[in-house]
């Protein structure tokens, strides 16, 4: 990979994670998670984000086998479940307890992204001497996010029968799995870069996959779960292959010789310090303006608002992980920093 690709993708997880705390804004300061366009950016959002989890995650010539697993599992439960346990602990405080189920108070991307780890490390191992292995990580991973939706939609028809393994499944985080393809297609997408560039670059693609998102978009979710499941599907990958396209086609505007790219590149290399710090400074107290912002009916208002906002937390959270780095304890037990990455 050149420099500038990497630069590019830096750039993209960084808008990525100003989506994030975007959405979070809207939810937890203004209690209403669809407005300020965000309906829109939540269909795109989080496969964007799983998409480029992936695409670290894959390394080129990196050979599974049990030793090699076993060191990279216990490297990321190190970086995944230890600072985000830590940090739960420290926000939900007496309410800890009642956090562990699918969302984790709000933390549930960091354990989800460790069980993806381990689904796609287990996967690769199971399939390792396969002639087809990857469409049968492929099959894996559209049985498991298919099963994972359905759970989510069928929820309530299904989980009293399944006594002690509706607890289960809640800690596990099994609705969340759902973004498995995502996380897959983004190590796909590294794995087979140049066919990836290929087809992205061309314009009948780049139109359908437009027009695919806008009218995934346009379309109502019903109660018909296959529908929902397809929308969310087709909507998702539509919406990473949009932004990844946009950001490699305008890559020159995200290099480190522009504000722009150096600002979304610094953020890309801490979204997991601000995921983790953001809910600190979320400013929950706007909830009480919340009536005012909305009788306005102006979604232009909205979206300043929400992303002068988003920004202010952005900033706090930067700089509190700055400081807060400044210690080798805390960035190792933190935010998984250990002496080589500083």
């Amino acid at each position: 990979m050149t420099k500038a690709r990497i630069e590019y993708i830096d750039a993209m997880r960084g808008f990525t994670m100003i989506l994030v705390v975007y959405s979070h804004v809207c939810m937890f300061c203004f209690g209403d998670y669809f407005m300020a366009f965000n309906k829109v950016l939540f269909l795109l959002r989080l496969p964007c984000f799983f998409f480029i989890s992936g695409w670290l995650f894959y390394k080129i010539g990196r050979i599974w086998d049990m030793t090699t697993a076993r060191q990279v599992i216990s490297k990321k439960f190190m970086v995944q479940i230890i600072p985000t346990v830590i940090f739960l602990a420290l926000h939900e405080r007496t309410q800890f307890f009642h956090q562990l189920g699918a969302f984790k108070g709000g933390y549930w991307f960091t354990f989800g992204l460790f069980v993806f780890f381990v689904i796609y490390i287990l996967s690769s191992l199971v399939f390792r001497r396969c002639k087809y292995k990857d469409r049968w990580m492929l099959s894996v991973a559209l049985v498991v996010s298919v099963a994972a939706y359905w759970y989510d939609v069928s929820y309530q028809r299904v989980s009293h029968q399944l006594g002690w393994g509706r607890e289960l499944l809640g800690f596990m985080g099994f609705v969340t799995w759902r973004y498995y393809l995502f996380f897959v297609l983004g190590a796909f997408a590294k794995k087979y870069f140049d066919r990836f560039l290929v087809l992205t670059d061309r314009r009948e693609v780049q139109f359908v996959v437009v027009a695919l998102f806008c009218l995934m978009a346009a379309l109502p979710v019903t109660d018909n779960w296959a529908w929902a499941c397809t929308r969310f599907a087709v909507s998702g990958i539509c919406g990473m292959v949009m932004v990844f396209t946009f950001f490699r086609k305008f890559a020159s505007w995200f290099t480190k010789e522009k504000p722009l790219g150096r600002s979304l590149q610094y953020v890309g290399t801490r979204t997991l310090d601000i995921y983790l710090l953001h809910f600190f400074f979320l400013p929950e107290f706007l909830m009480a303006h919340r009536d005012l912002l909305l009788s306005h009916h102006n979604i232009l208002l909205e979206v300043v608002v929400v992303l002068a906002i988003a920004l202010v937390v952005l900033l706090l959270c930067l700089l509190a992980s700055y400081v807060l780095r400044l210690s080798p304890f805390l960035a190792k037990y933190l935010f998984g920093v250990t002496p080589k990455d500083r």
